[in-house]
């Protein structure tokens, strides 16, 4: 089993800038994908990014617009999410997810393991 725990959300302003951080731990040794998702409110979950775990192939979502950028620290078993220019449209629950085999990152069902959520809150 492998454990996602997510930490940085919170109640941001409009125009800031945000880091999220997901930690990982138990047996990553063959983990080959790590994404972070989003939902927003009566919308669907959408993916943001995905990143491969030992390799440096990323995927970001048309719609970040360049505003989002993820990142993989495997010596600390971490994946960041940093948020640039936030807008109100960005709130929402921020989950992170791994996968241990190929496929599809844009998949939800592929991913094995998922975080508990964190909230981001985008005031003007």
């Amino acid at each position: 089993q492998v454990q996602l725990v997510e930490y940085g959300g919170g109640l941001v302003q409009t125009g800031a800038s945000l880091g999220l951080t997901c930690v990982l731990s138990g047996d990553t040794r063959r983990l080959f994908t790590v994404a972070w998702f989003r939902q927003a409110p009566g919308k669907e979950r959408e993916l943001v990014a995905a990143h491969e775990w030992f390799r440096t192939a990323s995927y970001s979502a048309d719609y970040t617009e360049g505003r989002f950028s993820i990142s993989r620290s495997t010596d600390a078993n971490t994946v960041s999410l940093q948020i640039r220019t936030l807008k109100s449209e960005d709130t929402a629950v921020y989950y992170c997810a791994a996968s241990g085999h190929s496929g599809d990152p844009k998949a939800q069902g592929g991913y094995d393991y998922w975080g508990q959520g964190i909230q981001v809150t985008v005031s003007s």
